[in-house]
């Protein structure tokens, strides 16, 4: 177990070395002003405008420069190759939130490595961010307002059952799984609730709702 580097009261964003633009951690930061790089996450940040708090991970893909232009004290190597630089992040921070950039797009392999650290157990709940939709790994009730027509997919990375109440195809008695039935390209038909009977699936939801998502997290209503 990784131990905690960043313990905060208020959300944290965390920045990789992925897709990111000048306005995705700008309004990430409005959400949540604490911002810690993962690894190559750091040369994202400083080129971004912004100096991260901290920097955890294997240091195997951030910049010589970043590193030398960064305060020793705030670089945290967490050395084992057991899990992936996001995973080690997220351990290390211990936040009401997380809010994650630069961790969806590029390298497709990353995209799937990101996803299945969402379904681990962690001590903050976490968002990820992409340049169109929102994830988060539903382990208790969410409910969301959105437009009708929003596009909402769910995908199991294990067997899971639950209830929907305002998607156009409700998920009461299917069994989702990985290896036949999955829930993608679902509509809305206003606002949302999805509560699931155990952990391991992934809801995908406008980018527009963050804002709506942030405020049900926060009030204990998913993840």
């Amino acid at each position: 177990m990784t131990e905690v580097i960043v313990q905060e009261t208020a959300p944290v964003t965390l920045i990789g070395g992925g897709d990111v633009t000048r306005s995705d951690l700008a309004e990430a930061l409005a959400h949540a002003p604490g911002l810690v790089a993962i690894d190559s996450g750091a040369d994202q940040a400083l080129a971004l405008g912004h100096r991260p708090r901290a920097v955890i991970g294997d240091f195997n893909s951030v910049s010589d420069a970043t590193r030398a232009a960064l305060s020793e004290s705030i670089l945290h190597l967490v050395e084992e190759q057991e899990t992936t630089d996001f995973d080690k992040a997220l351990r290390s921070v211990n936040a009401p939130l997380v809010l994650a950039v630069g961790v969806l797009g590029a390298r497709l392999d990353h995209q799937l490595a990101a996803l299945n650290v969402l379904v681990q157990p962690h001590a903050a709940s976490c968002i990820l961010i992409g340049a169109h939709e929102l994830v988060v790994h539903l382990t208790t009730p969410l409910e969301v307002a959105l437009n009708a027509g929003d596009v909402v997919s769910l995908f199991p990375l294990c067997p899971v059952t639950g209830r929907s109440e305002g998607l156009e195809w409700p998920i009461e008695g299917l069994n989702l799984s990985p290896m036949s039935r999955i829930g993608t390209s679902n509509r809305a038909t206003g606002p949302i609730r999805i509560e699931v009977d155990g952990p391991g699936l992934l809801a995908m939801l406008p980018r527009h709702c963050l804002s709506g998502l942030i405020q049900a997290m926060q009030a204990g209503r998913s993840c």
